[in-house]
């Protein structure tokens, strides 16, 4: 219990979250253009800058940045519950023990699962069947696997990170996390914005059968390419702001520790 309640995971909490609002802050027009290119089957444009462009000269200067305000609110929350509870279980699990990949991939499943359901469905819906919203959070899960283990890694060559070694290793988990999960992104935002039609039962989006029956649609329409729509976007985007997040997360950490004069949690 003192884990869970403790000093040192609260300071994780802030610091991601503070990390994220950061990072997200700075590359917020990219998921712009990358939403705009997953959804808008009319625009022409079919590259991120040229995208962009458009929209400034259509909407406005700061056309880039409408929504900010949601997103960076829900960011800031859910990323704090996620930082707590994934530090909170990790202390809880890999206590007097070497922490492995495998290991970062269930807590990060679970932390990831338990603050995304809560905050997308209420929390009577942890009891329910979630299963889209289980498969999305496979992505920060997959991306805190390879953050950590490529961090043990380097940790056993040197015995501190620097800056740009923080934003590398953040930069490539985000990479590979945001590739694997990236059909199931093109789904929920196709579902958010109302870009769907029923599928023959007309049944209510969202079970397994419907996310397929989306995705078939799609590939029968595009092609497999077309699950992949605005990759290139997102890419950008998200692992910059994910490589920027961790370099303000670790940096926020230390020196929370240092100037409270407490120790950072172990690094295995």
């Amino acid at each position: 219990m003192a884990s869970v309640l403790s000093y040192e995971s609260l300071v994780h909490a802030v610091a991601g979250a503070v990390g994220s609002v950061t990072a997200m802050t700075v590359f917020f027009p990219l998921d712009t253009a990358r939403l705009r290119l997953q959804v808008d089957e009319k625009r022409k444009s079919k590259t991120t800058h040229a995208v962009l462009l458009e929209i400034i000269k259509e909407e406005g200067l700061l056309a880039p940045y409408r929504g900010w305000f949601p997103v960076i609110s829900s960011l800031c929350c859910s990323n704090f519950v996620y930082f707590y509870t994934f530090n909170s279980l990790k202390a809880i699990w890999v206590k007097g023990q070497r922490s492995s990949t495998g290991k970062d991939l269930v807590v990060g499943f679970v932390a990831d699962a338990f603050h995304q359901i809560t905050r997308d469905e209420g929390v009577l819906a942890l009891w329910n069947g979630t299963f889209p919203s289980l498969l999305l959070v496979f992505n920060p899960a997959i991306q805190f696997m390879f953050y950590e283990g490529l961090k043990r890694q380097l940790l056993k060559k040197r015995m501190k990170l620097s800056s740009l070694d923080v934003f590398i290793i953040g930069a490539i988990a985000k990479a590979i996390a945001t590739t694997v999960t990236y059909p199931m992104q093109t789904v929920q935002s196709i579902l958010r914005f109302g870009r769907h039609r029923l599928n023959p039962e007309n049944r209510t989006l969202g079970s397994l059968r419907n996310v397929l029956y989306l995705l078939h649609q799609r590939v029968k329409r595009f092609g497999i390419i077309g699950l992949y729509k605005g990759l290139e976007a997102k890419l950008l985007q998200t692992v910059l702001t994910a490589a920027l997040m961790f370099l303000v997360y670790e940096k926020l950490t230390a020196a929370t520790f240092t100037v409270m004069g407490l120790k950072s949690a172990p690094r295995h």
